[in-house]
């Protein structure tokens, strides 16, 4: 999926099944400014850069994940991990799961997340999902209202989701039918 904006701004969105030398430094990188800003990655603090090479790497070799990536002008801008159930589960087999969806800071404000969204979307029809599940933290403010915006209904909340300086963090469930 292509499209290119004003300001002479593209927007590509993909599957990564093999990471080059540059994806994998854009992917460090913008890991690094999500995790800085409070991107809502997982991490707290910034993990060393041979941590995240391992983390990245070993995301692509897990068979029931997509790694979603957004490219702002051709450099990786922000990822969506999609998952979908092993073979064992076959009671949840038509469920997809978003995980780890951020857009650098310096890349927000173009659509690209929105653009993840839909073609996480759009996969998961293809996989036969017939319904995506997500959660998130409360404090991740934009990302709900981007959630909810794309048809994401909030069915239910963990008063004990994340632990932060200390602090008890609630999170919020979300799920969108797509048949």
């Amino acid at each position: 999926m292509n499209t290119q904006l004003k300001e002479n701004v593209s927007i590509d969105v993909e599957v990564l099944k093999k990471i080059s030398d540059l994806d994998l430094a854009d992917l460090c990188n913008i890991t690094e400014q999500a995790i800085r800003a409070g991107g809502g990655f997982g991490w707290l603090s910034v993990p060393t850069r041979e941590t995240l090479k391992k983390y990245w790497n070993g995301l692509v070799l897990i068979n029931s994940k997509k790694l979603i990536v957004g490219r702002l002008n051709k450099a990786i801008a922000g990822t969506l991990q999609l998952s979908f159930q092993t073979s064992n589960n076959e009671a949840q087999k038509n469920i997809a799961n978003i995980h780890s969806h951020f857009v650098a800071p310096w890349a927000r404000g173009y659509g690209l997340a929105k653009s993840m969204i839909d073609y996480a979307s759009v996969l998961s029809k293809e996989n036969n999902a017939k319904c995506i599940q997500l959660d998130i933290r409360e404090t991740q403010d934009a990302a709900i209202k981007l959630f909810e915006s794309k048809g994401f209904v909030k069915w239910g909340e963990n008063p004990n989701y994340a632990f932060i300086d200390g602090k008890s963090i609630k999170g919020l469930y979300f799920y969108k039918n797509i048949e």
